[in-house]
């Protein structure tokens, strides 16, 4: 749980630094949608540390590994975050794999989570594919 709260926590430093970043005449819309995500990643990294608590645990001070690549355009920007969101979702499955059986809750916590991390990733493809295009994304 601690691995997941400092993943969310890098999403939170990550995307606001995105949202920093971003220039053009689509600046406004992306922001807007960066900064929501910082948001979210801080609902998701409180939510974490509180079952870390709940489970008995202290949660961690430590923040995910931050990738700094300085590529800025909006497409490096939504790419990096296609490969956050990437292990997000690696993170929540192994959660899931091991309560699986054993935590009604913590299983529950990883669908929830993994339903909203697939959700982002099918949005961030969206993003990526150029207009007209319907196939996803392929890096």
């Amino acid at each position: 749980m601690n691995n997941i709260m400092e993943l969310e926590l890098a999403g939170v430093v990550r995307y606001t630094h995105y949202s920093l970043m971003v220039y053009g005449f689509n600046r406004l819309p992306i922001v807007a949608w960066l900064k929501a995500n910082a948001n979210e990643s801080l609902d998701h990294a409180h939510k974490a540390g509180e079952l870390v608590t709940l489970l008995g645990g202290h949660p961690s001070l430590k923040i995910g590994a931050l990738l700094e690549t300085e590529q800025h355009d909006t497409g490096d920007i939504l790419r990096e975050s296609l490969q956050h969101e990437q292990t997000a979702l690696a993170a929540y499955y192994k959660l899931l794999e091991i309560t699986s059986g054993k935590s009604v809750l913590l299983e529950e916590y990883a669908r929830e989570m993994i339903v909203q991390e697939e959700l982002h990733l099918d949005e961030v493809n969206k993003m990526l594919r150029r207009p007209g295009d319907t196939a996803p994304f392929a890096a």
